[in-house]
């Protein structure tokens, strides 16, 4: 009987061990069996739930925020393909996961950062300064005190009807902490008495740019100290109004050189003081020739059309740029109209109701002041005005030197 020869038996193949977070595919799973690798083999596809999804990566539901999935799960999948790529992993599904939005699988909280930012901006309260230019009887003051309905300017601060025009043009400012539900914000009115008043009106700017770098520079010294303050006092200029006279006929020429002088420096609004001196119609004509002189100037004011972030602030300042300069009247006194109490000016023939749209454009330009813009003008003199200025004063100096507080002490003996 001849020996039987057992078959060759082969070794098998070492089967790599699966992770512990990879189970066994679902029959009602979404994904195939098999994927394909890098390398071009396959292997086994684990089962969606798996997968740890990043936020904002595509899962099995596509629902969810989209805004919130991108902005934070953009980055969460990048570290995920970077982190994998080391680790000998499929980085690029990483990624790409991440360019999408997913509906989260519970509460996590990120929404309460608006009202923790409420919350501290309450506490601290902000600042807000705004320079008034334009030469005397035009109602910057009251103009002032109705954007706030407060006694906020100047000459509600001491000032006498027996002060006389000064010679030079002088920066007057006064402040004050008005509060409103709440939310304080301290308040700075700088004035300009003199500007436009003199026979000679030469480099009459001059002072009021003096004054707007100065606060710069002030800011800037604060920034580079060694031992920087833990919120350091904004005095920068936010907003200038600037008062146009109602001619009905053009622009000064003092006009047209402030506002092309000053307008790389400061936010410009120009505003048509008195506007109840005119008819609709010779304010609607005024306001086109006032457009059409500083376009041809080549003077941008305020919102500016590079500084528009998207369509949407686009659209938005577009119309706004349309109705500009505003028309507006100024009125600390109320009368009783049709039972209501209201600010206006009592005329011969009838009274005119500050508020009223189809009196003037006081209302638009509070509303765009104060209730829709406030907060980017104070973000555009940051961001671009002062960092001009700031750019420009490093390169010439080759870099501000850090104050210690010993220099500061020092300085103050």
């Amino acid at each position: 009987m001849s020996d039987v020869v057992p078959p060759e038996v082969r070794p098998k193949p070492a089967v790599p061990a699966k992770p512990p977070n990879v189970g066994v595919p679902s029959p009602s799973s979404p994904f195939p069996p098999q994927v394909p690798s890098i390398g071009g083999s396959s292997g086994p596809a684990p089962p969606p739930s798996a997968i740890p999804v990043p936020i904002g990566s595509h899962g099995p539901s596509h629902g969810g925020s989209h805004a919130l999935g991108h902005g934070v799960g953009h980055g969460v999948g990048h570290a995920a393909a970077h982190t994998a790529a080391h680790s000998g992993g499929h980085g690029h599904s990483g990624s790409h996961a991440s360019t999408g939005g997913s509906a989260l699988l519970g509460y996590i909280g990120i929404d309460t950062i608006i009202e923790q930012m409420r919350k501290k901006t309450m506490k601290t309260g902000f600042d807000f300064n705004i320079m008034v230019v334009g030469h005397s009887g035009l109602g910057k003051s009251t103009l002032v005190n109705t954007l706030f309905k407060s006694q906020v300017s100047r000459r509600s601060a001491g000032w006498s009807r027996d002060e006389k025009i000064p010679k030079t043009v002088e920066i007057k400012s006064v402040s004050h902490v008005i509060e409103e539900g709440g939310v304080k914000m301290k308040l700075t009115v700088v004035d300009t008495p003199g500007f436009g008043d003199q026979i000679n009106n030469d480099n009459c700017w001059e002072p009021i740019s003096k004054y707007i770098n100065e606060q710069y520079e002030k800011f800037l010294k604060e920034e580079v100290n060694i031992t920087r303050k833990k919120r350091i006092p904004d005095t920068r200029v936010h907003c200038c109004l600037y008062f146009i006279s109602p001619t009905g006929h053009s622009l000064r020429q003092l006009d047209l050189e402030f506002m092309k002088r000053l307008s790389h420096s400061v936010n410009i609004i120009p505003v048509i003081a008195k506007a109840d001196t005119m008819t609709i119609e010779e304010r609607q004509e005024f306001k086109q020739r006032v457009r059409k002189e500083l376009e041809m100037s080549g003077i941008e004011f305020y919102p500016q059309k590079e500084f528009d972030d998207d369509m949407e602030d686009k659209s938005d300042n577009d119309k706004i740029r349309e109705t500009m300069p505003f028309a507006v009247v100024g009125s600390d006194k109320e009368y009783q109209v049709n039972g209501k109490r209201v600010l206006g000016r009592k005329t011969a023939w009838g009274i005119v109701e500050v508020e009223n749209s189809n009196h003037c454009e006081f209302a638009q330009l509070r509303d765009f002041l104060i209730r829709s813009h406030l907060q980017d003008l104070k973000e555009v003199t940051h961001n671009i005005h002062y960092e001009t200025y700031r750019a420009k004063r490093l390169n010439e100096n080759g870099g501000l030197h850090p104050i210690s507080s010993n220099d500061t002490q020092e300085s103050n003996l």
